[in-house]
């Protein structure tokens, strides 16, 4: 891809010097052509915050430049969201609208590309009855499951990026004024996207090659497990990783054919745990903002792959409730290895947003697996993938268990360690 619409910092002028304008279009032209990898003559479906609307208009515009055949867009608001929660029938919690996920689903399956756009308030929910919470996320899951079966088995092109939204801002920075909180919000997004150089097409390529080569090296190694431990004994945890895993990490090629970023920002290398072999104890290292309720302090005990206790110090209903959702909930459906000095942890920045702090810490995922992450998983029934361990269940909920303690060895299939991390890094 040529790298010429981009607005260049170059010559005397720097990514600082840009507009506010100027750098939001690039964030959305990075979404476009990095993220989605969206073809010409390809359909885009966005679903997206209404305070995004600005990114939306950008990002609509670089489709359409592109060549793109349709732009729809579904948008969702946070006060709607919450009267729900505080007004509408305690019978109705169980429903979703399962024409909304069958249409979606539909557009995926005729060729359409998905972006999501991030930003809702993460702790919305916070006051809300944590079992109407978990009924209502059990109704979208199973209504949505189809349309996520297309994107766990990778066969669309798709992206996740993120707009910088007043009450997420205010969560984020919470002793500055509202417009500066947002700013620096914006800022810190900006940042994590890799748009602030010169040429952001070249620097995405550039670290998709990056990590292409740390995911070539562990795919070499084939471990059997990962033993994750801390000098504090916080956490001290072994992850078997499914028969015939891959690991995966920045760019891949979906199964249309189309070469995307599933998520801007990405600082990851991961693959599949097998879901019956993970023992030990485990503590987060960042809390967890799931569906609008702030989960902190996590603490969980594993036995032969399955969760047997949770706490947590803020929102524990909500964990046990999360883990609840349906058998494979207790599981492992994703093993994460990500450094402490990458840019996000560096940053210093909680975000209390998953698609950021996951990039700041290594982390494991309860629930279903990709199918990406086995050797020719995508191919493969449902029955084949859970004969090499991996997982099956309606959510997907990454929380990060990493930071500049954490050590990590790759186990050999007799149990001889090779070390892979230590105090967070690379060895």
């Amino acid at each position: 891809m040529a790298s010429a619409t981009l607005t260049p910092a170059s010559n005397n002028s720097t990514f600082a010097d840009l507009s506010f304008d100027q750098k939001l279009d690039r964030l959305a032209e990075i979404a476009v052509r990095i993220g989605a990898g969206l073809q010409p003559d390809q359909e885009l479906v966005i679903t997206a915050p209404v305070d995004a609307l600005p990114l939306v208009r950008l990002i609509t515009r670089h489709a359409y430049k592109i060549g793109a055949k349709l732009v729809t867009t579904f948008f969702a608001d946070d006060e709607t969201s919450l009267a729900r929660y505080q007004l509408a029938p305690d019978n109705t919690f169980d429903y979703a609208a399962t024409w909304y996920y069958d249409a979606i689903a539909a557009a995926y399956k005729s060729g359409a590309a998905r972006m999501g756009i991030t930003g809702a308030n993460p702790a919305l929910l916070a006051q809300q009855d944590p079992t109407k919470v978990s009924r209502a996320n059990v109704a979208i899951s199973k209504a949505y499951k189809p349309a996520m079966e297309l994107i766990t088995r990778h066969e669309i092109n798709w992206t996740i990026v993120a707009a910088a939204t007043p009450a997420w801002a205010a969560l984020v920075f919470p002793n500055d004024p509202p417009n500066l909180a947002l700013a620096k919000l914006w800022d810190a997004i900006f940042a994590s996207s890799r748009i602030t150089g010169n040429d952001p097409i070249a620097d995405w390529k550039q670290h998709n090659a990056n990590l292409k080569h740390r995911v070539d090296l562990l795919n070499a190694k084939r471990f059997h497990s990962l033993h994750f431990f801390t000098p504090d004994d916080a956490t001290d945890l072994t992850v078997g990783l499914a028969d015939q895993h891959l690991w995966a990490g920045g760019g891949t090629t979906a199964g249309n054919g189309f070469f995307c970023n599933p998520n801007i920002p990405t600082e990851e290398c991961f693959t599949t745990p097998h879901k019956a072999r993970v023992n030990g104890h485990v503590s987060a290292s960042k809390p967890l903002s799931h569906q609008g309720t702030l989960i902190e302090n996590i603490r969980c005990t594993f036995k032969d792959g399955k969760i047997v206790k949770a706490t947590a110090t803020a929102g524990e209903a909500a964990i046990n409730k999360l883990i609840s959702t349906d058998e494979g909930a207790r599981q492992l459906g994703e093993v994460a290895l990500v450094p402490n000095p990458s840019p996000i942890a560096q940053s210093g920045v909680l975000f209390w947003n998953t698609l950021f702090d996951e990039n700041a810490a290594s982390h494991i995922a309860l629930g279903q697996a990709y199918a990406t992450c086995l050797i020719d998983g995508e191919k493969m029934s449902d029955e084949q993938l859970a004969a090499l361990g991996a997982n099956e269940s309606l959510i997907h909920v990454d929380w990060m268990i990493g930071g500049p303690t954490m050590n990590v060895d790759g186990l050999s299939p007799v149990g001889i360690p090779e070390p892979l991390m230590r105090n967070g890094d690379w060895v």
